[in-house]
């Protein structure tokens, strides 16, 4: 009797892997026949297609279209991917996602010799893509990259040992990107401008002095809806508040006391009655110029990003904005997370982010899937969309000193706090979950 490697872990968690990607948005899973009873995935369309016979007209039948389309075992076997990917450009909407799942090519050695033994299943005539070949066909149809990702070196269990071995070898060598499957994220980018409505989340505490200058400052060139989220404060923060929302007439300004402390919550209940398709998070305190907020909101709606975070480490600072340990800390702090998420980015902690609105629903699932705790709400945001494969552009902004009051954040308290979110995101992002 021969051993054989089974592929069900193998299978289960590329499963896990595609769940980040299909859960809140209408998607379509095209599958490879020869798959079909590896991959049982319940959360989205699923199509199959004996690629085999390279027939794509049940895809060039298809009149839906989808915010995001993954593909499993389907550019191994495809005989002529321009064309798929032509064909799937049609059927995915205008800034929706193609997620292609392959075979790393460093693998395929490996996997040829295995089979070649009869140790697993053979796959048939497969082909191995490197995965700069899939890129350079993707751009020629007109998909932009985003992002790439690899997993599992260890692809079975051997009752348990497996796992457990899989998991320290993602951790801690995902840097080679030697993980067996390889997921590459590409956006199906929109040429025409959005017409987006805007949300501006104010959190406040403690800034009563800032909020009248800042309200004034932001430009009125649209109706944006304004929340100012009020903390428990020992000045008139919120009586200020009101009177703004009672006095404005451009904006429509909406005013909400918190039930809990912090920035955090401020901004997650504040997230609960925000309207528009965009949203903004503005710090109260002027340290950011409120006039830059169209820039940011134009960069999405122009299609140019899905996400926009604020970076203070461009431009000189001016005097006093940031103490010299804070600065020392930012720095080291960005180092790692650019280390954990794979985003090329100078300044996660920048209170300024705007947003997509579809964000909410997949930043709740990273909060309640992983049970992880952000003490400044920054790196929630941050990281869901990092992870669930969104667009991150950084925009630099002159970070000035307050004029009102002092600063909200405890150095070492909240520090310590996210070294803890740090190391618990560092698996998430680089582990499969099986």
């Amino acid at each position: 009797m021969k051993f054989r490697i089974s592929n069900k872990s193998f299978y289960n968690r590329h499963i896990d892997e595609l769940k980040k990607y299909s859960k809140f948005e209408d998607t379509l899973h095209i599958v490879n026949s020869i798959s079909q009873d590896k991959v049982n995935f319940d959360d989205c369309d699923s199509l199959i297609i004996d690629f085999k016979k390279n027939d794509i007209n049940q895809i060039i039948s298809l009149t839906k279209l989808y915010d995001r389309v993954i593909l499993t075992d389907v550019i191994e076997v495809s005989n002529d991917i321009y064309n798929l990917f032509k064909v799937l450009k049609k059927i995915i909407k205008p800034n929706g996602k193609l997620i292609v799942s392959s075979i790393n090519t460093k693998w395929s050695l490996v996997l040829k010799a295995i089979e070649f033994f009869k140790v697993k299943d053979s796959s048939g005539s497969f082909s191995y893509i490197h995965n700069k070949k899939i890129k350079n066909i993707a751009n020629g149809v007109g998909f932009e990259y985003i992002k790439h990702t690899s997993r599992q070196f260890i692809p079975f269990r051997l009752l348990f040992f497996g796992t457990f071995l899989n998991k320290i070898l993602e951790s801690t060598l995902f840097f080679l990107n030697f993980g067996i499957k390889t997921y590459i994220v590409f956006k199906n980018k929109n040429p025409n401008k959005c017409e987006s409505t805007k949300t501006i989340i104010i959190p406040a505490k403690n800034e009563e002095g800032n909020l009248e200058p800042l309200i004034s400052r932001i430009p009125r060139i649209e109706k944006y809806e304004i929340i100012i989220a009020c903390g428990q404060s020992i000045d008139k923060t919120l009586q200020i508040a009101l009177k703004i929302k009672e006095k404005e007439t451009f904006f429509n300004v909406k005013v909400i006391e918190q039930t809990k402390t912090g920035k955090a919550n401020a901004v997650w209940e504040s997230l609960d009655i925000a309207s528009g398709d965009l949203i903004a998070i503005l710090d109260a305190d002027i340290s950011v110029d409120p006039e830059t907020i169209p820039d940011f909101f134009d960069i999405i709606d122009n299609n140019e990003a899905d996400f926009v975070n604020g970076t203070r480490l461009i431009y000189a600072m001016e005097k006093g904005a940031m103490r010299f340990i804070n600065l020392i800390g930012n720095r080291v702090f960005q180092g790692i997370i650019g280390f954990i998420i794979k985003e090329n980015l100078t300044d996660s902690l920048c209170g300024t982010k705007v947003f997509k609105k579809s964000l909410i629903l997949k930043l709740k699932w990273w909060q309640e899937e992983y049970k992880v705790f952000d003490p400044f709400g920054d790196f929630d945001l941050l990281f869901t969309a990092a992870f669930t494969g969104e667009k991150i552009i950084e925009y630099p902004v002159h970070y000035r000193s307050r004029v009102y009051g002092n600063t909200q954040i405890s150095r070492f308290r909240d520090g310590f706090k996210l070294i803890k979110y740090l190391i618990k995101s560092y698996l998430i992002f680089n582990t499969s979950t099986r």
